[in-house]
């Protein structure tokens, strides 16, 4: 089995091959420049390095949201143009799980976030349960006052991680006292590996029929939806 993961959801961009159980090439970076542009002269830079041939692929694996609207639908897009154009099949995975991952060894609860925005996040959390690491609240969009609220019913220390923490960091401090636990510098950008990884075993999807997890519509979507109910 070799398939190629593929993530632009957020800031960072990221992408890996995986032969059977073993990650074979990974490509990280964490900058604001244009993934539309760089994506796919990336993926052909590692799939030569490797030696694996795009019609030797046997599955597309790709984060599909949340994150950022433009991001998801530039990974998602390729994702699918590709699995549709060499008769293979797409593996979607959240983009939180895929920073979650990070954490999966913490003797705790693990919350990946994104910022939503106007005081929100986008979040789940994750922890371990008869040894295997899983997701534990549904993943949401959610005001982070009111998530940390609900965190605090829980006797656990949560361990934070993503790339937009230091939007929160403070309030988070704030609301949790010690119990908040904070990633390192190396623990918050999502690893393309583990994308690949949970994507490997993952449900197969017609790449027709597949769609992103964006948990909200867009703003100007929504506002036009809106719109047409007046």
């Amino acid at each position: 089995m070799k398939a190629l993961a593929i993530d632009t959801s957020n800031l960072v961009m990221g992408i890996s091959v995986i032969i059977d159980d073993k990650i074979v090439g990974e490509l990280t970076t964490n900058m604001k420049k244009n993934h539309s542009v760089r994506l796919m002269p990336a993926i052909e830079s590692l799939l030569q390095e490797v030696d694996v041939k795009p019609d030797e692929l046997d599955k597309v694996i790709v984060a599909k949201g949340p994150g950022s609207y433009t991001g998801v639908r530039i990974g998602v897009s390729v994702a699918k143009t590709m699995a549709w154009s060499l008769g293979i099949p797409i593996t979607g995975v959240s983009s939180l799980e895929v920073v979650a991952q990070n954490g999966k060894y913490f003797d705790g609860l693990v919350c990946p976030l994104f910022d939503g925005r106007r005081g929100q996040i986008y979040t789940g959390l994750y922890g371990n349960i008869d040894g295997q690491f899983q997701l534990v609240q549904e993943e949401r969009i959610i005001q982070l006052t009111d998530w940390v609220e609900m965190l605090k019913e829980d006797s656990k220390k949560v361990l934070f991680l993503g790339n937009d923490l230091d939007l929160h960091k403070e309030k988070i401090e704030e609301l949790m006292g010690d119990r908040a636990v904070f990633g390192h510098i190396a623990d918050h950008s999502p690893r393309a590996a583990e994308l690949a990884a949970l994507g490997i075993r993952g449900e197969d999807e017609d790449p027709h029929a597949f769609t992103p997890s964006y948990h909200q519509l867009a703003e100007a979507e929504a506002k036009w939806i809106a719109n047409q109910k007046k």
